[in-house]
């Protein structure tokens, strides 16, 4: 039997290669075309408010619409060891729908992004046995022990920005997503959703690996 540590991580994402020639003009206007979708993704996502005054009185008026679940499961963990299963089903689709726009943009794939089929970007999240698979305190420090982790991420999706500058005109002159790149944006993007699931999703109190594979 394989131990904990040998077992796959808990989280575990992938983009399949796209062997073919890519759509040109999707790949040089996609910044543009992202848009309607980014703004479906940021509605599920927040919310959006406005303030406004009319004759000294003060108006503020808001539409929120979910978002990632943070708050709500931490307390239900620390107080009742529990992560209800229609919150972890809300996170894990929001997450899965935030990689196909993601993969998108970052031009692996020229498919428009779904709401909701899988398409070319795999997302997969264990869901926590309880109340054995969390530990009821250490979501309170999760995000603070994460901190190599964001350190490390931000020179990474410095490299990556160039990469993706590189696969762009790479995609304009010849149809096709260098394959090294490819794999490093992939990796990139999967490192950093086991971040976002151990520290802010809390799915799995195993500490993400320091690598991309």
């Amino acid at each position: 039997m394989l131990s904990r540590m040998d077992q796959p991580y808990p989280v575990r994402f992938s983009v399949d290669y796209p062997d073919r020639e890519l759509d040109r003009v999707s790949s040089l206007l996609r910044i543009v075309w992202v848009i309607p979708i980014a703004i479906v993704l940021a509605a599920v996502s927040g919310g959006v408010s406005e303030r406004y005054s009319v004759n000294t009185q003060e108006t503020t008026t808001s539409a929120a619409a979910g978002g990632i679940l943070f708050l709500a499961p931490l307390l239900m963990i620390l107080f009742r060891r529990k992560y209800p299963r229609w919150w972890f089903d809300w996170n894990r689709e929001l997450l899965r729908f935030g990689a196909r726009v993601g993969a998108y943009l970052a031009l692996m794939d020229d498919h428009y992004p779904s709401t909701d089929e899988e398409q070319s970007v795999h997302l997969d999240v264990d869901y926590p046995t309880m109340p054995d698979g969390l530990s009821r305190w250490l979501p309170l420090v999760k995000w603070l022990l994460a901190i190599p982790h964001y350190i490390v991420l931000v020179f990474l999706w410095l490299f990556a920005i160039v990469a993706l500058v590189v696969v762009w005109l790479a995609i304009l002159f010849t149809g096709r997503y260098p394959r090294g790149l490819f794999d490093f944006v992939e990796g990139v993007m999967r490192w950093t959703y086991r971040v976002v699931g151990y520290a802010f999703v809390l799915v799995t109190d195993r500490y993400p690996p320091f690598n991309a594979a």
